[in-house]
């Protein structure tokens, strides 16, 4: 499971638009945030183009952020 608490911060901090991320990673805005709310999976290829558009460089937040094993159930907007 994704940790959306985490990954919506990093997205936050990053300055990014999520319209310019959903672009980026070939899906629509709504299918990124059904991502993010762990509704639908990330794929292996979304998640890298995820850390290096939002320079997660470490395995360990990548593991933590996109392998959760708990999560709080989130609710973001678009």
């Amino acid at each position: 499971m994704t940790n959306s608490k985490e990954l919506n911060q990093i997205i936050k901090n990053s300055g990014l638009k999520r319209t310019y991320i959903a672009k980026c990673l070939g899906i629509s805005l709504t299918a990124l945030t059904y991502k993010i709310n762990n509704r639908y999976p990330f794929n292996a290829r979304q998640i890298d183009l995820l850390c290096k558009l939002l320079n997660i460089d470490s395995v360990e937040q990548r593991f933590a952020i996109f392998f959760a094993s708990e999560v709080e159930e989130q609710s973001t907007s678009a």
